[in-house]
C-alpha cells in the first residue's frame, strides 16, 4: 500500500502515469466495493479522462499540483459540477450541482484525481452510515461492523485502500470517529481554516471539512491543499496556511500534554478499558519522546451530547427547509391540493427517519415559547465547553482523549436506539462546539479491531496536533495494516487486516 505523496512523486518522476494510478484505484474498486459499498457513485469515466489530460500535462514540462495522479473520494455532500450530488438524501436524487465546492476545486488544482462520490448518514447525521437513504457501508476490517458516521463511506473508501486520500466533513465527529473504527488517520480542522463552500449543509456553526489519509504525512499533505481562506465563505478565515508537512519532523520535547479524564467516561458512557489503556499507552510514548503529562479539566464535556442535539438539529432545522418539492429534483407523484401539501408529501418521502427526527427536535427547540428553555441555554452551555477548553490551554499544549469509546459495533446493534447511537460521538462532539481541531490517529486494538487516539489543539494550530501524530506514528505500528481480497481472518469476513497478523 502506497501513500499519496509517494504516488504523486511517482507520477511526476514519470515513473508511474496518473492513468495507471488511477486504473489501480478503480481496480480495487471493482474488486472489493461490491462488499464494502463505500461509493454511492464511481466516477471511472471521469477519472481516466481526467488521469490522461494530467499525463498530457507533464509530458509538456507542466507540474499540474502536490496531488497529481493521487485518487481520491470526495463524500457525496460536496458539491461537484457535472457529477450527481445527493447527500445519500432521496430528496436529493438526481440533482447535479453546476459548481464545484470550494474543497474540490482545491483538489482539481492540485492534480487530484477523483474517482467516486462516497455514501454517508443522509445529510451527515448519523454516527454508523446506516442511516444512508440508499444503503449501508461496511467497515473494512470486519465487514459485518459499520465503518463510523457520517464520513464512512470516504473512510472505508481509503482503509479498504479503494483511494489513497478522502474528503470527509465532520460536524460532531464525522470526520474522527469513523477514521479511528477504519483503522486511519482523520483530522476535523478549525471551524473557519477550509471554506464551506459548495459544502451541502446540515449545521452551518459546527460543519467543517477534513481530510482523510493512510498516515499523517498525507493528512498533512491533503490539509496544505484544501485550507485557505475563500470570499466566498463568510466564515472562511484568512490566517496564513503554514507548511503541514514541512512541520512534521520538529521535535516534541518540552511539549505540554494534558489528559482529558473528562473525555474517558461521559454521560454515563465508560470507554473501554482497551481503548483507555492506548490512550493512556500512547501519552507514555509521547512522555518517551520529550513530553510531559498532566491532567487537564473539562468539567462542562460531559453536557456535550444534549448541547450538540440541541444546536445542531435546530440549523439542520432552518438549512433543510430548502427541500420542498420546488427547486430540486424529488417532487411527490401524489395529488396535492396546496403548496403546503406538495412540502409534507414532497418531504415525507424524501427524508429518511433520522433526518425527520433532526428536524422536528430542532423545529421544537426554536419554537416560541421553547427558545429560551432549550436553544438558548444550549448556546450558554456551548459558550462554557469552549471556555473549558481556553483554561486546559493555559496548562497543555495538547490535549488527548479517546476518538471513540471502543471498536466498530456491529450493523444494526444500536439502529433501533438513537440515543445510543449518538453515544457513538460523545469524546468527539466536544471539539467541535469549542470550534477546535482535533486529529484521530490508530493508538491500538480491541479484538483486532482498531482503536482511535484524539490529539486536540488550540484553534488554527493544526501543525501542533499533526506534528505531535506524526511523532507517535512513527514510534508505533499501529497504522500498518495489509490490504486484501475478500477473505475470511480470525472468523471476520475483511477486505483488510492487521500487517503483524
Amino acid at each position: 500500500m502506497t501513500s499519496a505523496l509517494a504516488t504523486s512523486k511517482a507520477v511526476q518522476s514519470k515513473q508511474v502515469s496518473c492513468r495507471e494510478a488511477t486504473e489501480a484505484a478503480l481496480r480495487r474498486i471493482g474488486e472489493v466495493d461490491g462488499e464494502v459499498k463505500a461509493f454511492l457513485k464511481v466516477t471511472a469515466d471521469q477519472a481516466l479522462a481526467r488521469a490522461d489530460a494530467l499525463d498530457k500535462r507533464l509530458a509538456k514540462g507542466e507540474d499540474p499540483g502536490p496531488l497529481t495522479g493521487v485518487p481520491i473520494a470526495v463524500k457525496d455532500v460536496m458539491s461537484t459540477r457535472g457529477i450527481e450530488t445527493t447527500c445519500a438524501s432521496k430528496i436529493l436524487k438526481g440533482y447535479v450541482p453546476p459548481y464545484d465546492a470550494d474543497t474540490v476545486e482545491r483538489l482539481t488544482t492540485a492534480g487530484a484525481v477523483i474517482v467516486g462520490k462516497t455514501n454517508l448518514d443522509e445529510f451527515a447525521m448519523g454516527s454508523s452510515t446506516e442511516n444512508s437513504g440508499y444503503f449501508t457501508t461496511h467497515n473494512p476490517w470486519d465487514l459485518a461492523r459499520v465503518p463510523g458516521g457520517s464520513s464512512g463511506g470516504s473512510a472505508a473508501a481509503v482503509a479498504a485502500g479503494e483511494a489513497l486520500l478522502g474528503i470527509g466533513t465532520d460536524t460532531g465527529g464525522s470526520v474522527r470517529q469513523p477514521a479511528a473504527l477504519c483503522g486511519i488517520v482523520g483530522l476535523k480542522p478549525t471551524y473557519g481554516r477550509v471554506s464551506r463552500y459548495g459544502l451541502i449543509a446540515f449545521a452551518s456553526s459546527l460543519d467543517q471539512v477534513g481530510p482523510l489519509a493512510n498516515d499523517v504525512r498525507d493528512c498533512a499533505l491533503l490539509l496544505g491543499v484544501i485550507a485557505g481562506h475563500d470570499r466566498h465563505d463568510s466564515t472562511s478565515v484568512d490566517v496564513p496556511v503554514p507548511d503541514y508537512v514541512a512541520g512534521l519532523g520538529q521535535d516534541i520535547k518540552g511539549l505540554r500534554v494534558g489528559i482529558a479524564r473528562d473525555l474517558f467516561e461521559v454521560e454515563g458512557v465508560s470507554t473501554d478499558a482497551p481503548a483507555r489503556d492506548a490512550v493512556l499507552a500512547a501519552a507514555k510514548v509521547l512522555e518517551g519522546q520529550g513530553a510531559s503529562l498532566s491532567e487537564v479539566a473539562l468539567p462542562h464535556a460531559k453536557y456535550g451530547v444534549p448541547v450538540y442535539y440541541l444546536i445542531a438539529p435546530s440549523e439542520a432545522s432552518s438549512n433543510l427547509a430548502r427541500y420542498d418539492g420546488v427547486e430540486y429534483p424529488h417532487r411527490t407523484a401524489q395529488p396535492v391540493n396546496d403548496i403546503i401539501e406538495l412540502y409534507s408529501k414532497t418531504r415525507a418521502e424524501g427524508f429518511g427517519p433520522e433526518v425527520k427526527r433532526r428536524i422536528m427536535l430542532g423545529t421544537y427547540a426554536l419554537s416560541a415559547g421553547y427558545y429560551d428553555a432549550f436553544y438558548l441555554k444550549a448556546s450558554q452551555v456551548r459558550t462554557l465547553i469552549r471556555r473549558d477548553f481556553e483554561q486546559a490551554f493555559e496548562q497543555c499544549d495538547v490535549i488527548l482523549s479517546p476518538t471513540a469509546p471502543g471498536p466498530a459495533f456491529r450493523i444494526g446493534e444500536k439502529a433501533d436506539d438513537p440515543y445510543q447511537m449518538y453515544l457513538s460521538d460523545v469524546c468527539t462532539i466536544p471539539v467541535p462546539l469549542a470550534g477546535l481541531p482535533a486529529l484521530s490517529v490508530p493508538c491500538g486494538y480491541e479484538d483486532d479491531l482498531p482503536l482511535g487516539l484524539q490529539i486536540i489543539g488550540p484553534a488554527f494550530r493544526e501543525d501542533l496536533i499533526l506534528r505531535v501524530g506524526y511523532h507517535f506514528e512513527q514510534a508505533t505500528t499501529h497504522h500498518a495494516r495489509t490490504l486484501t481480497a475478500l477473505e475470511t481472518h480470525n472468523g471476520r469476513r475483511s477486505v483488510v487486516r492487521r500487517a503483524d497478523s
